[in-house]
């Protein structure tokens, strides 16, 4: 499904089903609002959607995409700030429980952070791909000789860990998760494999859920 012919006829399908018989969901979504528990920033590659990926109903996410599904740290020097006020507004006005950080295999953003394939001087995504030159750092210092499947798994991986980092310089972040209101997760799909991993503070390992 591609063209705008295809697409329009997706929605009729699922206005059929969701509103011509009267829906009682959605009926409950437009009467009391959305209250979902969790938070997920997710990449906008389109083979990642969190919806569908965790079999999850309308409502029940509030989803975040970007490329590389990356958090950058707080601050007021930019112009634009998406992602953190969609952080905001899903932590401070829809009192989300759970903010999921949601990696995946074969990202197309890590891949040009690592092979250095975009021009900076003309490109948004080398700017934003930034963020993780942590993770770039560190995998280039631990996996030097590597072959480049380990080396983007291990990027890939390492970004999370950076945007969960991230997360926790926002003080409206911090506090609720001190207060045991709020808990942040590393989560990456191995798109490949078919598996969902979870990072584990215990062993500092991503662990198959």
């Amino acid at each position: 499904m591609s063209s705008p012919k295809q697409l329009v006829e997706g929605f009729q399908r699922f206005r059929e089903r969701h509103f011509a018989g009267g829906d009682v969901q959605f009926q409950d979504l437009v009467q009391f609002g959305q209250t979902p528990k969790a938070l997920v920033v997710a990449c906008c590659d389109s083979r990642v959607d969190p919806a569908l990926v965790l079999d999850c109903a309308p409502g029940d996410l509030f989803v975040v995409r970007n490329v590389a599904n990356l958090v950058p740290p707080a601050e007021n020097q930019g112009h634009y700030h998406g992602t953190s006020a969609a952080l905001e507004f899903g932590v401070r006005n829809l009192g989300v429980q759970h903010i999921i950080v949601l990696g995946h295999a074969q990202c197309g953003g890590i891949h040009a952070l690592l092979e250095g394939s975009v021009n900076k001087e003309e490109s948004f995504i080398a700017e934003w791909m930034g963020i993780a030159e942590a993770a770039r750092e560190q995998v280039e210092k631990e996996h030097a000789g590597a072959s480049s499947e380990v080396r983007h798994r291990a990027c890939e991986q390492q970004a999370i860990l950076v945007s969960l980092n991230n997360l926790k310089t926002f003080s409206w972040i911090c506090e609720r998760v001190e207060l045991g209101n709020l808990a942040l997760h590393g989560w990456y799909f191995d798109i490949e494999r078919g598996e969902l991993l979870g990072y584990d503070a215990t062993t500092c390992k991503f662990e198959t859920l």
